[in-house]
């Protein structure tokens, strides 16, 4: 993939990149928007469609813009930067996945329009306590009525911005074990459909959760999306793209947090020189810049396979660079965090903000640890230490 930038993506890049930089220019704004009543500025929401950024990785034939990989990438790295609050995660990247890869084209026509012109918010209800980083562990039930409808019951959590969203997407399980690969369903419900409950509550990232409780809830044939007893194939490349773009995001938010440090480290000074002339400060501010640039090598391979047909390349490729990213956010926090001292652990002060996040990454979707021992059990690609 020629990662060369063409002209049609840098014009949507500078889109990205101005309408983020604008309206989350210091961090007083995003800390006003995270006393939104969604958590995030419905208002910003309809400029990121009216700009068409909702827009990016659906069909033309869907009302999209036919976006790849590489305007994904640009996207998640702007977010990062600007540490966005909106639901693009939870929306776009992955219930709008879903529906691009299970839902049949009649489905699409339906939904994907109100996903592009902002006016729908969805959230992916798949995530269980006891399931960690299993997606097949799935453990709530889907009993079919005999008429191609489906009872939902049982709790999902953390679904991010879940509290918030107007439509959920659903994982059940229709038959077999509890991890079992086959036997697993996707489901259209209301968020404030009869029997679904939502508790919402702030990450620590500053974002939004909430677990939910379906009991006895009522599903029609013309919400089940894909072949019921299927969907394990469409959730797990789903899963793969939204790594891919938490990749780019946290390369965006890695690049703020170096320049952060370096900046500091220049004008702080200590026995009358600043701290940067240390030599022991300079080799970690180093280190900093080599784990973000491997970082960054590995969300271009990122890119390059999210749209990878073969399931097992793609998900080396992703693992490995889910393991590099890992270990490169948590170097880059930490080191970061520990340059500024104090001040870098104060809520008023963006430092603090970015560590905070590229945690919350490192954990999402298996964090290092779990993708390394993918990685061994499938003989893949081993990044390198950070």
């Amino acid at each position: 993939m020629d990662l060369d930038l063409t002209d049609d993506q840098r014009l949507l890049k500078d889109s990205i990149d101005g309408l983020t930089n604008r309206r989350y220019a210091d961090l007083k704004a995003r800390t006003v928007m995270m006393k939104e009543p969604k958590g995030y500025s419905a208002e910003l929401w309809q400029e990121f469609a009216t700009q068409g950024l909702l827009a990016i990785p659906f069909a033309e034939a869907d009302g999209g813009l036919g976006g790849g990989p590489v305007e994904m990438m640009l996207a998640g790295e702007a977010i990062g930067r600007t540490l966005a609050l909106e639901p693009f995660m939870a929306t776009v990247v992955l219930s709008g996945g879903l529906l691009r890869h299970a839902a049949s084209a009649e489905m699409r026509a339906k939904l994907v329009p109100d996903i592009v012109s902002g006016a729908v918010t969805y959230a992916f209800a798949h995530q269980e306590k006891q399931a960690r980083f299993d997606l097949a562990d799935v453990g709530v039930t889907a009993k079919s009525d005999g008429r191609g409808g489906f009872t939902l019951e049982g709790e999902k959590c953390v679904v991010l911005y879940g509290d918030s969203a107007d439509k959920l997407i659903v994982s059940a399980r229709i038959s077999g074990d509890r991890r079992a690969k086959d036997g697993i369903g996707l489901f259209l419900i209301d968020s404030k459909a009869q029997g679904a409950s939502r508790r919402g509550y702030p990450t620590q990232d500053g974002q939004r959760a909430a677990d939910i409780t379906l009991a006895s809830v009522k599903v029609g044939a013309d919400s089940v999306i894909g072949t019921p007893g299927q969907a394990l194939p469409a959730i797990d490349r789903t899963v793969d793209e939204a790594i891919a773009f938490l990749a780019a995001e946290a390369v965006g938010a890695m690049e703020v947090m170096q320049a952060l440090t370096l900046d500091y480290v220049k004008t702080r000074k200590q026995f009358g020189v600043a701290i940067g002339s240390f030599q022991v400060i300079q080799h970690k501010s180093v280190d900093m810049f080599t784990a973000l640039e491997q970082a960054r090598s590995m969300a271009y391979l990122a890119t390059m396979m999210a749209s990878e047909d073969n399931a097992d390349e793609r998900r080396r490729s992703i693992s490995a660079a889910k393991v590099q990213i890992g270990r490169s956010a948590r170097f880059v926090g930490e080191a970061g965090i520990q340059l500024h001292g104090g001040i870098g652990m104060t809520m008023e002060y963006k430092a603090g903000h970015y560590f905070k996040r590229l945690t919350m990454i490192e954990m999402a979707f298996g964090n290092s640890d779990h993708h390394l021992r993918l990685l061994a059990k499938a003989g893949g690609l081993i990044p390198a230490a950070a």
